[in-house]
C-alpha cells in the first residue's frame, strides 16, 4: 500500500509486488501484522517528506523466508519484527538484518506489530530522556491512545504520579493514572496546579502538539522538562526562547524514535526493555480496532478522527 500523492485518505493506494529476494546484509518477512501509528499520516500528507509514490507503515511483524548472503544472527523460520524504514504495509517486506528485532516466546505476532513501535517510544520517552524517579509527576497527553496507554503503566512501575489527560470522558475512564482529566485544554494547566499544590509536574510528554502547547508549557514546574513527540493537532507554532525563560527556565526537547534505536545496540536494547515489561505484564498490547491491510484508508481515517482506542494492527 503507498501514497500515489500528498493528501487524504483516499490517496492510499494498493500495489501489486514482487518482494524479490534478500541482498548482502537483508531478510525477507512475511508479516502476519503490520502496525498503524500517527507517523503514517504524516508521510501521507507530506508533512515528513519522502518521494512519491510514497510506501506506508514503519513496524511489521511475522517469520522470515529468505535471507541474505552474510546474516548470521537470523535464520529462516525466525519470528520477527521490523519498526524502521518505510514499506511495512505489504504482505512480505525486505529489511536489513541489523534493523529486525527478535520476538521472545510469549510474544504474539499481532501483540508485537501492534506494541514495538508505541512501545519502543514509550520506552525511550520513560528510560532516556528524563530518568525520573518515584514520587515525581508527570502529565501525559492523549493518555488512552497508542503511545500513551502503553507510557502511563510505564511510568506508574517506575513510581511515577502520572496525570492523564484524554479528550473525552469515555477515555479517560478507560486510563489506570493517579489522575485522570478530560475535556477542553482551556483550564488543563489550572487542573494540573490544583492537583499539584501550585507547583506543576516533572515533565509532560505531548504527542498532540499544536493545540496542546500552550497548557503543556503552562502546567510545568520551574525547570521542568516539555517532550513534545509528535503533531497530532498540527506543528507546534514557533517556539519564542523567552516564553521558556518566564515559564520558569523550563527545557524543551522535540525528540524521535529513531535517534534512540539509531544503532543495532540501542535497538536491541530498547526491543529488550519493551518485550520484558510486555513478558511480566507491566505494559499490555490493547488492540482496540482491527481492519484488513486493504482497508488501510478507513484505518487512517478513524486514526485522524480520534475514534481509535489502544492500539490498531493491519492484517495482510
Amino acid at each position: 500500500m503507498v501514497a500515489l500523492s500528498h493528501g487524504g485518505p483516499e490517496v492510499i493506494a494498493r500495489e501489486d509486488f514482487d518482494p524479490g529476494t534478500p541482498a548482502d546484509g537483508e531478510v525477507l518477512i512475511a508479516q502476519d501484522a503490520v502496525g498503524l501509528n500517527f507517523i503514517d499520516t504524516y508521510y501521507r500528507t507530506g508533512l515528513y517528506p519522502a518521494p512519491l509514490p510514497t510506501p506506508l507503515g514503519s513496524e511489521g511483524a511475522g517469520r522470515i523466508v529468505a535471507v541474505g548472503s552474510g546474516v548470521s544472527d537470523f535464520a529462516v523460520g525466525d519470528v520477527v519484527g521490523c519498526a524502521s524504514g518505510l514499506g511495512s504495509y505489504a504482505t512480505h517486506r525486505i529489511v536489513p538484518a541489523d534493523r529486525v528485532v527478535r520476538i521472545p516466546d510469549g510474544v504474539s505476532t499481532q501483540d508485537a506489530a501492534a506494541m514495538m513501535l508505541k512501545g519502543m517510544t514509550a520506552c525511550y520517552l520513560a528510560e532516556d530522556i528524563v530518568p525520573l524517579k518515584a514520587g515525581q509527576v508527570a502529565l501525559v497527553h492523549a493518555a488512552a491512545g497508542g503511545v500513551g496507554s502503553v507510557l502511563v503503566p510505564w511510568l506508574r512501575d517506575k513510581g511515577v504520579i502520572v496525570i492523564a489527560h484524554c479528550g473525552s470522558a469515555e477515555k479517560a475512564a478507560s486510563v489506570l493514572a493517579d489522575h485522570s482529566l478530560h475535556g477542553p485544554l482551556d483550564d488543563l494547566a489550572v487542573q494540573v496546579r490544583d492537583l499539584t499544590d501550585g507547583v506543576g509536574v516533572d515533565v509532560v510528554y505531548d504527542g498532540v502538539g499544536k493545540d496542546s502547547w500552550a497548557a503543556s508549557l503552562a502546567s510545568l514546574k520551574r525547570r521542568g522538562m516539555m517532550v513534545s513527540y509528535g503533531n497530532a493537532s498540527g506543528a507546534v507554532p514557533p517556539v519564542s526562547l523567552l516564553d521558556l525563560s518566564r515559564g520558569g527556565s523550563l527545557f524543551v526537547t522535540r525528540p524521535t524514535l529513531f535517534d534512540y534505536i539509531a544503532t543495532a545496540k540501542d535497538l536491541a536494547n530498547t526491543a529488550d526493555r519493551l518485550f520484558d515489561r510486555m513478558r511480566r505484564g507491566v505494559v499490555k498490547a490493547v488492540i482496540g480496532q482491527r481492519f484488513a491491510l486493504s482497508d488501510a484508508a478507513d484505518a487512517h481515517r478513524a486514526l485522524e478522527a480520534r475514534q481509535t482506542t489502544g492500539t490498531t494492527i493491519l492484517i495482510p
